[in-house]
């Protein structure tokens, strides 16, 4: 899986009183008790999961939670009783002016 890419150029559009502008690609493991309890927390404090089980009735909320399990599942590098996802994010350091 690979993520979306905001290089130099776009930061540069979102804040061109920047100086400088460095960005790196990096890795993150997320560690998760087990799959229901990622789905737990991305319920609970992810705004868009939130929303989207607060916009379904009971059952639809139950086949939502399957298909997340079932993603968690795919991405998991770890074993099933404490999931460990990778995802990748950009770092971006900028020196104002």
């Amino acid at each position: 899986m690979r993520a979306l890419y905001t290089g130099p150029r776009r930061v540069r559009r979102r804040w061109p009183q920047a100086t400088n502008i460095r960005t790196e690609r990096k890795n993150f493991a997320f560690r998760y008790r087990s799959a229901a309890h990622c789905i737990q927390i991305f319920r609970d404090y992810y705004g868009p999961t939130h929303k989207a089980f607060a916009a379904l009735d009971a059952a639809r909320q139950h086949a939502l939670e399957a298909d997340l399990t079932a993603l968690l599942d795919k991405w998991n590098t770890a074993g099933p009783h404490s999931p460990v996802v990778p995802g990748e994010y950009l770092e971006v350091v900028i020196t104002k002016r």
